[in-house]
């Protein structure tokens, strides 16, 4: 998204320069590198490409697409329709993109998997019927369609509230053909981690702990940290947190980590998905003000031809099992373990009784 929000955004984000995934929007991306869901790492993190491309979107994309699956026949053992699932290029999308494509199979349709680079591309393909359903973040989308309706400097629609946030999504995408599907409890959005060392020294579990610590820090981040007013200006603000710097590392990226273990730099940016903290000394800090948006992920589809009450149905099924943990472990089973996503999905979906076949 191209709200300050934001840290990442690819695709909602794409993968880290090191390996390590997050999720991350196109849209949203971590301050940082440049996805997407402050220095915007991968998720893409909202870039001034980004915003380009999105009010690029207002000039026009003409709705095209198939036959809506309705109003096929979904009698006997048939196929009830094909679907196409869009997966942004970064390792969280491409494993939710299977979650959503194995549970829709098994639910009769016969679903297949679309790799798109980011939200720039995929998005009009979602309103032409091209593509008709894609993992999203709530308020990455919020603010990627926000901005391509109102303009660069539109005022933020989203927030830390999940419900408001939802429904301004669903405003701006009912327009476009879309259809916002509920969200789930599994997010992934801006956080920020210390050493378990430097957080047991001082009895850290969130960042109202830093700050009411009067520690200093300085902050592994991307330089864009600076200014963003849900890094280094808001930790300071909402939390009273004493930072002291930047120190212009990226988002999540191996050398930020490794410089928050070496105490180098007492704080790093990353997302709530980080599957590689653990191997880093690292833990998050709760962020229990709300200063970064609900970026709940979420099912949007092609109102007309993916828009029935079964893929709803499905997708639901999934949307209410999936934990930010979840999340986490999938992603360190793809980096780290180095399993294929069709595999660790379909794994997960069987631990948690999804599938029928």
């Amino acid at each position: 998204m191209n709200n300050d929000n934001t840290a990442y955004d690819g695709a909602h984000h794409t993968a880290y320069e090191d390996g390590t995934t997050g999720g991350a929007r196109t849209g949203a991306a971590p301050l940082g590198k440049g996805r997407g869901r402050g220095g915007t790492p991968r998720r893409g993190r909202r870039t001034a490409v980004a915003t380009l491309a999105a009010v690029a979107l207002t000039v026009s994309l003409a709705a095209c697409g198939g036959d809506s699956l309705e109003d096929g026949d979904s009698g006997g053992d048939a196929k009830k329709g094909s679907l196409v699932v869009g997966a942004a290029g970064f390792t969280e999308a491409k494993v939710l993109a299977q979650l959503y494509k194995q549970i829709l199979d098994d639910a009769g349709f016969d679903a297949s998997v679309k790799s798109v680079e980011n939200r720039e591309i995929y998005e009009p393909e979602l309103e032409k019927g091209s593509i008709d359903v894609v993992p999203e973040y709530a308020a990455t989308l919020a603010e990627f369609l926000n901005t391509a309706k109102n303009g660069p400097d539109a005022e933020p629609v989203a927030s830390s509230d999940v419900a408001a946030t939802v429904a301004a999504l669903e405003k701006l995408a009912e327009p476009r053909g879309l259809k916002v599907l509920p969200a789930g409890k599994a997010v992934d959005q801006n956080a920020f981690a210390v050493s378990a060392e430097f957080a047991k020294e001082h009895g850290l579990k969130t960042l109202s702990d830093l700050g009411k610590s009067g520690e200093k820090v300085k902050i592994a981040a991307g330089d864009e940290c600076e200014v963003r007013p849900f890094c280094a200006p808001g930790l300071k603000k909402t939390y009273g947190i004493d930072v002291t710097g930047v120190d212009p590392k990226g988002v999540g990226t191996v050398q930020s980590k490794q410089a928050v273990k070496n105490g180098q730099d007492q704080l790093v940016l990353t997302t709530t998905t980080d599957a590689t903290l653990d191997s880093f000394g690292l833990v998050l800090l709760e962020d229990d003000k709300k200063l970064q948006n609900a970026d709940n992920i979420l099912p949007v589809v092609n109102a007309k031809d993916a828009g029935g009450k079964e893929i709803a149905d499905a997708l639901a099924k999934l949307t209410d099992a999936l934990t930010t943990d979840d999340l986490v472990e999938l992603n360190r089973k793809v980096d780290s373990e180095r399993q294929k996503e069709a595999d660790v999905a379909k794994d997960y979906l069987e631990s948690k009784g999804l599938l029928k076949k």
